[in-house]
């Protein structure tokens, strides 16, 4: 049975997992790092669907790398569960930075588990060092007014 999502953003890009039997580690919970696998695949997930696929980036030679990550565990995800990932771009400056935020929730109870920050710097896959955030990325990354509306009025 699924409980209501009270999402911290207004128009999520969602994926749902379910908890599997190598997610758990010996504290009979999903390990923290099974939270930020999820992370990155949402990240990916989000990329492809906006066009900016691996294929892509590759083409171009250049990619948003994880520059810092910021996650905050609030409540143990167990096996069966099933849980809603979920991602929005809540910042771009439009020349190296973009920060995303994502909720992770379990749907038989809509509680939130992890809320995390993702900072990303654009760079140079090649030799791996920043580089100007390309226009493609700029449109396809742009973050929606009613996130950024949504946002400061959480930072207030």
């Amino acid at each position: 049975m699924s409980a209501p999502i009270s999402w911290d953003f207004p128009v999520p890009f969602t994926v749902v997992f379910d908890v599997q039997p190598d997610d758990i580690d010996a504290y009979d919970h999903v390990n923290n790092t099974v939270y930020l696998r999820w992370i990155d695949a949402i990240a990916w997930a989000h990329s492809d669907a906006a066009g900016m696929t691996t294929a892509y980036c590759q083409s171009i030679g250049k990619g948003f790398a994880v520059h810092r990550h910021e996650i905050d565990y609030l409540r143990p995800a167990h096996l069966g569960d099933q849980v809603h990932v979920s991602t929005w771009i809540v910042k771009m400056d439009g020349k190296l930075r973009s920060d995303r935020r994502f909720q992770i929730v379990r749907e038989q109870t809509g509680e939130t588990l992890v809320r995390a920050r993702t900072e990303y710097i654009c760079t140079d896959l090649k030799s791996g060092r920043p580089t100007r955030i390309p226009d493609a990325f700029k449109t396809a990354y742009r973050v929606d007014p009613r996130i950024q509306e949504a946002v400061l009025a959480s930072e207030q």
